[in-house]
């Protein structure tokens, strides 16, 4: 039992780490490439680029889902509703996710056009337009999904134990300030990428960093009080 335990802890943890550092990778090649109304010029002088972009977005995807499913085994012994709805929304993260990932692929495709011809047309540019706000909307959605799967196990975490209560804390508390600039963006009172967001999401960005080496470290407690099957079965203690 308890080697499964460290299985699922290690390979959490490396599955945090990748996915931070995908997510911040894409981030940093997309960076002011597709701002402004002249934006499709900029992608097709950085195809390769945005192509490379478009792959670390979709390995955020990915490992941005599978970290909630690496955790299920273990929540689920605790709180198997919760766990379960966890698994559910960063599934749907990482749907979003890779969604925002082929609209990165598509403003390549359409940038095309530029190279083969040295200009783009209006019903082009409009397209591309489209595409880049669809992509957008996209990552605000996985964005909202992660905080809701992530603040789920954030609970199980707390009641359970498995972890420190001050991780546990701290993960509520990024993913309660994320949500809030997730939604700041989703009504346009702040722009993406602003200030202001970056601020809100440092928190939790920070705090999934710190998970993964406590994970990789540490792992889960060994002593947590052990589920309660029954309501009227007394609370009791178990070392795994």
């Amino acid at each position: 039992m308890m080697r499964s335990r460290d299985i699922h802890a290690t390979t959490a943890g490396m599955l945090l780490i990748a996915a931070t550092a995908a997510s911040l990778v894409a981030t940093a090649l997309l960076g002011s490439l597709l701002d402004g109304p002249g934006f499709l010029a900029g992608v097709s002088q950085h195809q390769d680029r945005m192509l490379t972009a478009g792959l670390f977005q979709l390995v955020a995807a990915f490992t941005s889902a599978a970290i909630a499913i690496s955790f299920y085994p273990v929540l689920r012994t605790y709180a198997a509703g919760m766990a379960l709805g966890s698994v559910g929304f960063r599934l749907i993260e990482g749907v979003f996710y890779a969604l925002s990932a082929v609209g990165t692929l598509v403003l390549v495709a359409l940038s095309d056009q530029l190279s083969a011809s040295g200009v783009i047309g209006a019903t082009t540019q409009v397209s591309g337009e489209l595409v880049r706000d669809l992509r957008e909307a996209a990552a605000v959605a996985g964005v909202l999904a992660f905080y809701t799967g992530g603040t789920l196990y954030y609970l199980v975490f707390f009641r359970s134990r498995l972890i420190p209560r001050w991780l546990s804390i701290w993960g509520l508390a990024g993913t309660t300030f994320g949500a809030i600039g997730a939604l700041l963006v989703l009504f346009r009172a702040i722009d993406t990428m602003s200030g202001p967001q970056v601020a809100l999401n440092v928190p939790i960005g920070v705090q999934e960093i710190v998970l993964a080496v406590w994970l990789i470290w540490k792992g889960f407690s060994t002593t947590v009080p052990a589920p309660v099957a029954d309501p009227g079965t007394p609370l009791t203690h178990a070392r795994a």
